[in-house]
């Protein structure tokens, strides 16, 4: 063993207090769009909800809905915007608090998140995290609404770790979550944390 170590934190719930994407579209949209739009999409949610459709799927139904056209320069400027004006509201002191502990301790961290890196990337960037992400496709400058590549959830969270780190030269590694979509990166864990910071 090299006696290195590193953590794994999801994002959306465990290190912020609520969904980021939810966050955004409210943010970019108005609460009035929002609201319209999650009405509209209803069906697809239920189906989601019921298990009759994926995550991945229905999330495309939604980034399409209020994302799909947008240029992705204008998009990337009101994501910063939002990561320097509204983000910083929403993290969890107990999870920073954390993250700084595990930083003295040595450790290497990384945040693993189902939402695009877009609105999330700035803020990795100042705390100076790496940053595993979905990422949304862009093609002839617009926004489509469609993930490029994988969705970064579930089981997917454990391929992209270990595409970009050898986990056998880690003697310790520790991860965070908060739902049924960490599950699977928990289990990489020599110690896992499931909802850690919710009453901190």
């Amino acid at each position: 063993m090299t006696g290195r170590k590193i953590a794994f934190f999801d994002f959306d719930g465990t290190i912020t207090t609520k969904d980021t994407l939810l966050e955004i579209i409210k943010f970019l949209k108005g609460k009035a769009a929002f609201y319209t739009g999650f009405v509209l999409q209803s069906p697809w949610l239920f189906a989601y909800k019921m298990n009759i459709l994926p995550n991945d799927q229905v999330k495309q139904r939604i980034l399409t809905y209020f994302f799909g056209g947008m240029q992705e320069r204008v998009f990337q400027e009101k994501c910063d915007l939002f990561s320097k004006n509204k983000l910083p509201g929403l993290i969890r002191p107990a999870a920073m608090a954390e993250i700084s502990r595990l930083r003295s301790l040595g450790f290497d961290i990384v945040v693993v998140s189902a939402s695009a890196g877009n609105w999330i990337r700035n803020w990795t960037n100042i705390h100076d995290l790496r940053l595993i992400s979905s990422k949304l496709e862009v093609k002839d400058g617009l926004i489509t609404g469609k993930i490029e590549g994988k969705n970064c959830h579930g089981e997917q969270k454990v391929i992209c770790i270990r595409e970009n780190w050898d986990l056998r030269e880690y003697e310790e590694i520790y991860a965070y979550g908060d739902s049924s979509g960490d599950r699977p990166m928990l289990s990489l864990a020599t110690k896992s944390f499931y909802k850690p910071f919710r009453m901190l």
